[in-house]
């Protein structure tokens, strides 16, 4: 059962009105699309000039170990098969979002930097550079939630913040877990100063960036409705990990989640009102650069990338 405020949340994915508390001359203005290299996206939400950001890529065996725990991993192949994809292993991007206008440098997770189970990650500097933003311009990061492979670019090698003039916006359940955990502390040190923790669902930059909460993945896992007049693009965070078998087998267990019951329900459930009100999503972990609908097929549904 999904708690009242996600079906709440999900549900409404409100219109927004704009706001701006920064000069238009502060943003950076975005390259030309011909100077983009092969891990920059830019595409437009609305008015907003975005940007997907490839800091690199997580491979996992399917050895029934992660995706479809409890099931055969021949169960998993032959999903992975259907659609054409590789069987053996299911590689995951990971590729954190950048949005600029409304006088915002606005990103959204921070990459894997440092994590050691990421090995072929943490290379969101070059592709930062290659869009023409230093990490000093970043007004505003919104964390999904704070497993590594999103929050691990937040604070350098030294211990210094990586993107020093960014607020740092993350829902008061996750601060309050990642606080709670031993192993986070100079992470959390490093932070602190910058954090504005926001309540579940909260209205963050009005006309701008919505919080959504998608419960069971982590305490406060939240995905992000950007809005630009009339256009909507939705953040996933974690609500899916891969293409393929989050997506057609949402009911699945995956490894990941810290309460599977409650993050397969809630992953069915936006993938279902994804599916039937055509919204669009970025998903951070499906294939560069991410942005795409999602469509109900048989028991489950399929990705369409744009």
């Amino acid at each position: 059962m999904i708690p009242n405020k996600t079906v709440v949340a999900l549900a409404a994915l409100i219109a927004l009105a704009g706001c701006s508390q920064m000069s238009e001359s502060a943003v950076p203005a975005p390259p030309p699309r011909t100077a983009l290299s092969a891990d920059v996206f830019s595409f437009k939400i609305g008015a907003l000039e975005a940007t997907a950001l490839k800091d690199g890529d997580l491979l996992v065996p399917n050895d029934g170990k992660t995706f479809g725990i409890g099931r055969p991993a021949s169960d998993v192949a032959a999903v992975l098969k259907a659609a054409g994809a590789p069987s053996d292993v299911l590689s995951l991007s990971i590729q954190p979002l950048l949005v600029r206008g409304e006088g915002k440098v606005l990103l959204f997770d921070a990459g894997a930097a440092g994590v050691s189970w990421a090995p072929q990650a943490g290379k969101l500097a070059a592709p930062l550079r290659a869009a023409g933003v230093d990490p000093a311009q970043v007004t505003d990061i919104f964390i999904s939630h704070s497993h590594g492979d999103h929050i691990g670019g937040l604070v350098r090698g030294n211990g210094l913040l990586s993107f020093p003039n960014a607020v740092i916006h993350i829902s008061a359940p996750e601060w309050q877990a990642m606080q709670a955990e031993a192993s986070l502390a100079p992470t959390v040190a490093a932070m602190a100063p910058k954090v504005l923790a926001f309540q579940p669902g909260a209205v963050i930059l009005p006309g701008l960036v919505t919080a959504v909460a998608v419960n069971g993945h982590t305490p406060g896992h939240s995905a992000y409705e950007i809005a630009s007049g009339a256009e909507r693009l939705l953040y996933i965070g974690d609500a899916a990990h891969h293409f393929v078998v989050s997506v057609r087998k949402p009911d699945w267990t995956i490894d990941y989640d810290g309460d599977a019951p409650t993050a397969q329900a809630s992953r069915r459930d936006l993938l279902k009102r994804a599916a039937g009100g055509n919204l669009r999503l970025y998903a951070p972990h499906f294939p560069f650069p991410g942005v795409g609908r999602v469509r109900a097929e048989a028991d489950g549904f399929v990705w369409v990338p744009e």
